[in-house]
């Protein structure tokens, strides 16, 4: 188990194959990691499917609307939406796309991030400064590099649950 220091800002996500937990970066990114805290206590991520996961690059989540497997999915739609809040302005930072860290997924619009999010399966520093980084995952990223890969997968993993830890 991880070693948790601050609950409150660490979300604890289960796939198929085991528990990955991601440490938030509030002091970096605050309005995007409130952002997925608030997602994942209405229970918005629960069975939302990635719809996007290149080998070698990352794999990519968070499609409140129209990403959820358990709720009228049409995998056609899946990440062509967000939630019903209102889109994030960038808060970009030094830090770099490296491997494990979270990243906002987004239009061309640098402030257009709103519930989507990817995860690097490597270090993907062309990405820096370009779009926010507001997480790390800090345990479990043997079962990330397991999601099964596509654009979109044909039969896509999902995020059974996610939870903030302070609410476990």
């Amino acid at each position: 188990m991880a070693e948790i220091k601050d609950p409150e800002n660490t979300i604890v996500m289960e796939l198929k194959s085991g528990t990955v937990t991601i440490e938030l970066l509030p002091d970096v990114a605050p309005q995007h990691s409130e952002r997925m805290k608030e997602l994942a206590r209405a229970g918005a991520y629960d069975g939302v499917v990635f719809h996007r996961v290149i080998d070698g690059f990352m794999a990519q989540t968070g499609d409140v609307k129209n990403g959820n497997k358990n709720e009228g999915f049409d995998l056609r739609m899946a990440g062509t939406g967000g939630s019903d809040l209102p889109n994030l302005p960038a808060e970009f930072s030094k830090l770099p796309h490296d491997r494990g860290t979270l990243g906002a997924a987004r239009s061309q619009n640098p402030n257009s991030a709103n519930s989507q999010f990817f995860i690097n399966f490597k270090d993907n520093h062309f990405l820096n400064g370009q779009y926010t980084v507001y997480g790390r995952v800090i345990e479990g990223m043997e079962h990330v590099d397991a999601i099964t890969k596509g654009e979109p997968p044909a039969d896509p993993d999902m995020m059974i649950s996610v939870k903030v830890a302070a609410d476990a």
